[in-house]
């Protein structure tokens, strides 16, 4: 008896070890920033902000001399800000080097609280940095096509806050290609030198996107759970404030944090402007992306897709092309949906909205037309979906239902304002993201 309860003593500290990725000693020889004992307390990790990693295009790079042949960010540093959804007691970041042409040497990093807690601000509150480490050491080194997690730092976030993030490279990524979130609609700043400690980077050149960073976690309540929004450039936010967080999804938050039992729902936004479900465009196809977008991160619950226009607006508006389009965007909803509910995630799926009397999607015959209202058709009646979201009906104009509402519409007939953004947010029924709802039975779906 006594060397079984040795035994699983001996099993349930590895347990501790192996979750939290704290241990006793380092290859360092240093400390970790977390102890066990501070972090054992029930909780699990949860995502409370995600970017969509994307291959950098040329006019997403950074800005000379930041970008020189070869290399990028040598010998400089960056400071990032990110708006989180949930809080905790300890966080851990996530650096992608999903799209890099080689290895991504990081040298260091650091967080803080932004000066005025606000986001894209270049300078933080004093006082409020702590030094990251991986491994405990203050650098890593993130193979091609890789991720890097680093160590559980003790670092008290509030929900709905935002986080600076700051890392110094040395020697620079020596490619042409880097992985980045372009539509991040926040500002960064850069500057030549190693600048992480720095209070204010205010002189900094800047620029609206964000570098290599692609989620932050944290340590938090075990009811606490997060919700995964897959989508395009409607959900990026095309069409919202720089540095304003006023995304549809960002409006979703506030609306789920108003209220106690859907208080501990993380949204993460994983879209990019661009993208489509079946082919490569800006960013990975989602039926390629899904693995790494949705099933990866962490404490995921639920799963939003409102994903789609982009392929229709794409397919030649002929009727046999929009036909084919639309059976293909089927079959694939389906496939998202198999794929979601094998690992006990419910997906909701979300309508398409208007696109009447925009200059590249709006064909004469009216065929993508035809198209979005079999896909939106199928969304609403075929049952698949575990739940519904009328975004269409939201946003559209009852006059003119093929249009946008004017108060709406940024003003290209596709993408939407401020206004409308959180007309869609308001659309989403929060009771569907209860603590209280019951987990489907899939069956052999």
């Amino acid at each position: 008896m006594a060397r079984t309860s040795a035994l699983v003593a001996s099993l349930a500290a590895a347990a501790l070890l192996t979750v939290t990725g704290v241990a006793a000693s380092s290859a360092a020889g240093g400390a970790r920033p977390v102890s066990t004992a501070r972090i054992a307390a029930a909780g699990h990790w949860v995502n409370t902000w995600t970017s969509t990693p994307q291959l950098t295009e040329p006019g997403n790079m950074p800005p000379a001399p930041f970008t020189r042949p070869g290399r990028v960010f040598a010998d400089s540093t960056v400071r990032q800000t990110v708006h989180v959804s949930v809080g905790g007691t300890h966080l851990r970041l996530r650096f992608s080097n999903a799209f890099g042409g080689a290895a991504l040497p990081i040298t260091a990093v650091s967080v803080a609280l932004p000066d005025g807690g606000r986001a894209g601000s270049g300078a933080v509150q004093p006082g409020s940095a702590r030094k990251v480490t991986f491994d405990g050491r203050s650098s890593t080194v993130v193979p091609v096509g890789a991720e890097a997690v680093s160590d559980p730092l003790d670092f008290g976030l509030r929900a709905g806050s935002n986080l600076t993030v700051t890392l110094y490279l040395a020697d620079g990524q020596a490619s042409d290609d880097i992985t980045s979130h372009p539509g991040s609609r926040t500002t960064s700043y850069m500057v030549n030198g190693d600048h992480v400690d720095d209070a204010d980077l205010g002189g900094a050149a800047t620029t609206a996107h964000w570098y290599f960073l692609s989620g932050v976690e944290v340590w938090s309540k075990s009811g606490t759970a997060a919700a995964v929004v897959l989508g395009d450039s409607l959900t990026d936010g095309r069409g919202s404030t720089t540095d304003g967080n006023d995304r549809w999804t960002d409006r979703l938050l506030t609306r789920l944090r108003s209220t106690p039992r859907t208080a501990g729902v993380a949204v993460l936004n994983q879209a990019a402007g661009g993208n489509r479900v079946l082919n490569d465009g800006l960013g990975p196809n989602v039926l390629a992306r899904f693995d790494r977008d949705v099933l990866a991160q962490s404490g995921v619950r639920w799963l939003v897709l409102f994903e789609g226009v982009n392929d229709i607006g794409t397919a030649d508006a002929t009727e046999a092309a929009q036909r084919q389009v639309t059976a293909d965007l089927l079959a694939a909803y389906d496939q998202i949906v198999v794929r979601a509910h094998a690992q006990g995630i419910p997906v909701y799926g979300a309508t398409l909205t208007p696109f009447g009397g925009n200059t590249d999607y709006d064909d004469p015959n009216g065929y993508r037309e035809a198209a979005r209202q079999a896909v939106n058709r199928w969304i609403r009646t075929s049952g698949r979906f575990d739940a519904v979201l009328d975004f269409d009906r939201a946003v559209r104009d009852p006059s003119r239902p093929r249009r946008l509402l004017p108060s709406s519409d940024v003003g290209d007939h596709l993408h939407l304002n401020p206004a409308g953004y959180r007309v869609l947010a308001d659309a989403v029924p929060t009771r569907l993201f209860g603590p209280d709802r019951p987990v489907p039975d899939f069956g052999l779906h």
